[in-house]
């Protein structure tokens, strides 16, 4: 047992440091709820916990998280690129995706199912855009970003909301789809 636990710390620790994993000496992350192929990209900064799950959707996708941030337990589902800052935190139960998953139209997503079976996926009808979570903010528990969001630094989504425009930053958002409730005073920032 102590052998196979010396070869599972020994291949973490090359692993943290190959060409599409970068993951910082200090931050922790379950290499469980970890399944990427050798063209996607996961960097992660110094002091950083992860207790996620990460859905690379496509080759060539990047997810790129900050120092000191906290992920509960929540997905990021990533097709192209998502961001995330340094002293981030994102509660439990949230869901970050830069993509639609399916054409809205339903001739774009009529074959889906049976792509699938077969193992294939017709991106070309699915809307992609990158997310980006800027520094200090925090994500509510069970809220949603949606692709194509910023939210600026220090912004707050309330629990629950699903955010589908940028939220500027030192703002309050919440709601379904989320709007601005307040700006932060000075003394909040």
């Amino acid at each position: 047992m102590r052998r196979i636990l010396t070869g599972l710390v020994e291949w973490k620790a090359r692993q943290r440091l190959s060409g599409n994993l970068a993951i910082a000496s200090s931050a922790k992350l379950s290499y469980r709820k970890l399944k990427m192929s050798s063209s996607n990209r996961l960097t992660i900064g110094q002091g950083s916990i992860m207790e996620c799950s990460f859905s690379f959707e496509r080759d060539g996708a990047e997810i790129a998280i900050g120092r000191d941030t906290f992920i509960g337990a929540s997905r990021i589902v990533c097709a192209t690129r998502v961001e995330i800052g340094d002293d981030v935190l994102v509660s439990w139960g949230c869901t970050i995706s830069d993509h639609n998953s399916h054409s809205v139209s339903w001739s774009g997503r009529r074959n889906d199912v049976r792509e699938w079976y077969r193992g294939r996926k017709d991106w070309s009808q699915v809307l992609t855009a990158p997310v980006k979570l800027g520094n200090k903010c925090w994500i509510g528990m069970n809220a949603i970003v949606m692709k194509g969001v910023e939210v600026g630094e220090g912004a707050v989504v309330a629990a629950g909301s699903v955010v589908t425009k940028n939220v500027a930053a030192w703002t309050i958002v919440g709601g379904n789809p989320a709007k601005v409730i307040r700006e932060l005073t000075r003394d909040e920032q």
